[in-house]
């Protein structure tokens, strides 16, 4: 996304707001499928939520759900304890939390940016040490539920920040989460355990993709692949569901996009890069994704399958 999350209209609000902000506050820059999740699930929790998209369908949506809709990142953080950013890359990251008209200009002292967003774990850490001195907390907290985790409030969360902080932000992460793992304490290592899982998650699904494709190819059905494989050693959440998907055509529009995931396995091999680690298998996943994601941009991560099928003549039905 190129545009800006700042309306270059709407007044700065540069000064630090002194007044304190009611802890019951709080607010989401980002409202697609994943942030609109965790707005729904603030205000059912009785947080007083405000939140900024540049999309006005997805505004309208969030009042329509209870929240307060503002004209800018600076006013969701004059109004807000702790701040949510879900947005899609470091680049926004970066604009929203320390823009001119960013979260840190425009918290109050003592306020917390919960960074949920999955980045890469460099620009955290660079974004942790311009913040620092700020009287602004960070934590670096990315998720993993996708889309039904997002909505139903049972993310898990891999957040990283100062126990103190983590404790006064309690309340606000248990109810967008239904399990939080404190994994550092620094900025960058909650990424960095985001980009081992999902090292994992994209070689997960490659196979599962293959499998199905295996299966179609020899006239095995879907319905007899998912009943073996959920009550297998090989089912879980990632296999069930993307089987679920890929036996019913549901290749678009089920709240997974193929972006997300091609993002993060780029993630995860540039940090292998970084430190000397062998990925193949992570490796071999990427392309798979972007074969998928070539072919069919527009896709959720199952229409990988698809690319396979047209190869093999095959298709994998129910």
């Amino acid at each position: 996304m190129q545009a800006s999350f700042f309306e270059t209209s709407a007044c700065a609000v540069r000064s630090r707001k002194k007044r304190e902000v009611s802890m019951k506050t709080a607010g989401v820059i980002g409202l697609g499928d994943m942030g609109s999740g965790l707005a729904k699930n603030l205000i059912k929790n009785g947080f007083e939520t405000s939140g900024f998209d540049l999309s006005d369908t997805r505004i309208s949506a969030f009042t329509e759900m209870g929240g307060m809709a503002k004209p800018s990142v600076a006013e969701v953080g004059t109004h807000a304890a702790c701040v949510f950013v879900m947005v899609m890359n470091g680049d926004q990251a970066r604009e929203v939390i320390l823009g001119d008209n960013g979260l840190v200009a425009n918290m109050a002292p003592g306020g917390t940016v919960i960074l949920s967003a999955t980045i890469k774990p460099h620009e955290v850490v660079a974004i942790g040490s311009e913040m620092a001195g700020s009287g602004i907390n960070l934590i670096d907290t990315p998720v993993s539920g996708g889309f039904p985790g997002a909505q139903g409030g049972t993310l898990t969360m891999m957040a990283a920040g100062q126990p103190d902080v983590l404790d006064q932000n309690a309340d606000a992460m248990q109810a967008v989460s239904a399990t939080i793992h404190r994994v550092g304490t620094n900025p960058g290592d909650g990424q960095t355990v985001k980009a081992c899982l999902q090292s994992l998650i994209g070689s997960i699904f490659s196979a599962t993709f293959e499998a199905a494709a295996l299966a179609a190819k020899a006239g095995v059905s879907g319905e007899v692949l998912l009943n073996v494989f959920a009550s297998s050693s090989a089912g879980c959440g990632v296999v069930n569901n993307a089987l679920e998907n890929i036996i019913d055509r549901q290749f678009v529009g089920t709240g997974s996009h193929i972006a997300t995931m091609h993002k993060d396995l780029t993630i995860s091999l540039e940090l292998a890069t970084q430190l000397g680690v062998p990925m193949q298998t992570a490796s071999s996943a990427m392309q798979v994704f972007h074969a998928g994601k070539t072919k069919y941009p527009e896709g959720d991560n199952w229409i990988c399958t698809r690319v396979i099928e047209e190869i093999i003549g095959a298709e994998l039905h129910r």
